[in-house]
């Protein structure tokens, strides 16, 4: 069984200085408030009224995650659907301080930030044991313990190394194996929480593949008919485009284990290089 990851890590791409610059002006403005539930509560309403998108700031704001996306605007989480929400990866719930912190935010699409919401967890300090961060209705809001995310960040964690997805069976979504006991722990909960193995996922990971080998063949046939570099970068441009650019990474990667693959890329060797 041929395994890769899933979910690459992101290449930062911030907005223009003034942005990042309105952005901290809001954050402060939520920092002075001083009192907990008073952020909190200012955290929801204040994000709602000026995220939209004649907002001027957040249209910047979507502009350079868009920018961060792979393929067209696919979600940062799932890499299936479209991107279409700004997504805290710390609830604003739970960390008003980071409301309107450019590094809390990726772009996702409905079913991973609705599925994920406000589960969160952390690690405490001096402990490996993942504590769920959860708050009653009707219960005053308080600051969450101190420790470690366990949820994963596609920011600043190595992800490729932390997922593994079967290419050539059931292109189901899996903790690497080989990696640390905690490290499986945060990765099957980060699946878990994002359901990235939800319905039609690991069938839409297997189309992709077919879709990557296909898009392949037909360059390598419009190529020998003698198609212009011109029409030729179309196709390479629109491939590059396509959902779930993971799996054409591991393809790569994995092309001389699989003998279809290997037959494809040998006949195009500069295949590996897009």
């Amino acid at each position: 069984r041929q395994q890769a990851a899933e979910m690459k890590r992101l290449a930062d791409k911030p907005p223009p200085a003034e942005v990042l610059q309105q952005l901290l002006a809001w954050q402060q403005e939520i920092d002075a408030l001083g009192d907990f539930a008073a952020q909190v509560e200012a955290a929801k309403t204040r994000f709602d009224s000026r995220s939209g998108r004649t907002n001027k700031t957040f249209r910047a704001v979507r502009a350079a995650l868009k920018d961060m996306c792979a393929g067209a605007r696919r979600c940062m989480y799932c890499e299936d659907s479209c991107a279409d929400e700004v997504e805290h990866l710390k609830p604003k719930n739970f960390y008003p301080e980071a409301v309107f912190a450019w590094d809390n935010y990726l772009y996702a699409c409905g079913p991973c930030n609705g599925g994920k919401s406000d589960q969160y967890a952390i690690i405490p300090r001096r402990s490996k044991k993942i504590v769920k961060i959860v708050r009653e209705s009707g219960v005053a809001a308080l600051p969450p313990p101190a420790g470690s995310p366990v949820f994963l960040n596609p920011r600043i964690d190595d992800v490729e190394k932390l997922f593994f997805l079967d290419l050539l069976d059931t292109f189901l979504l899996l903790p690497n194996p080989s990696a640390t006991k905690l490290l499986r722990e945060r990765t099957q909960y980060t699946i878990d929480v994002l359901k990235l193995n939800r319905e039609s996922l690991p069938e839409a990971r297997q189309e992709a593949y077919e879709n990557y080998r296909d898009r392949l063949e037909a360059y390598i046939r419009r190529r020998e008919k003698g198609d212009s570099q011109a029409k030729l970068d179309k196709r390479i441009a629109s491939l590059k485009k396509a959902a779930h650019p993971t799996v054409w990474q591991q393809m790569k990667r994995l092309h001389d284990r699989v003998p279809e693959l290997a037959a494809l890329f040998a006949e195009a060797p500069e295949a590996l290089g897009w």
